[in-house]
């Protein structure tokens, strides 16, 4: 997670998001949000480390990958999970307006999925640079 943290912080003019996909305990993708970079309105970090990891694979089925991500996945972010087959997801902050992984809604219960999910991992550090992001916006 903290990994993912490092590459959130490091999203310039985007919603302040890191996800890294993990095989056999090492780093093979990772993203941050790009929407307004690539104006492209898919390009949140989970989707963008999934298509990293599918290149680096030369395969869609991630079954024997791990996906940490700081915020909860979105209904769209989430189902690309349950479709990638990823086996367990660790997250940290919670999404109370879009999260697809319990806050919201569950896509796992939806897929009838047995991926692994996780919440709440370094809870306070992800909460704290989305915080500080909109702040900044505020202003």
């Amino acid at each position: 997670m903290k990994r993912a943290i490092e590459v959130a912080k490091s999203a310039k003019g985007e919603i302040p998001v890191g996800a890294i996909i993990v095989k056999d305990g090492k780093i093979i993708a990772s993203a941050s949000n790009q929407k307004e970079k690539n104006n492209d309105v898919t390009a949140h970090a989970e989707i963008l480390a999934i298509r990293e990891a599918e290149q680096k694979l030369n395969r869609w089925r991630l079954d024997d990958c791990e996906m940490y991500v700081t915020l909860e996945p979105c209904p769209m972010c989430a189902w690309a999970i349950v479709s990638a087959r990823i086996k367990t997801v660790w997250f940290g902050s919670y999404d109370r307006n879009y999260g697809a992984f319990g806050s919201v809604v569950d896509m796992k219960k939806l897929a009838n999925s047995k991926i692994n999910v996780y919440g709440g991992i370094m809870e306070a550090e992800c909460d704290n640079i989305l915080e500080e992001y909109f702040k900044e916006l505020r202003k």
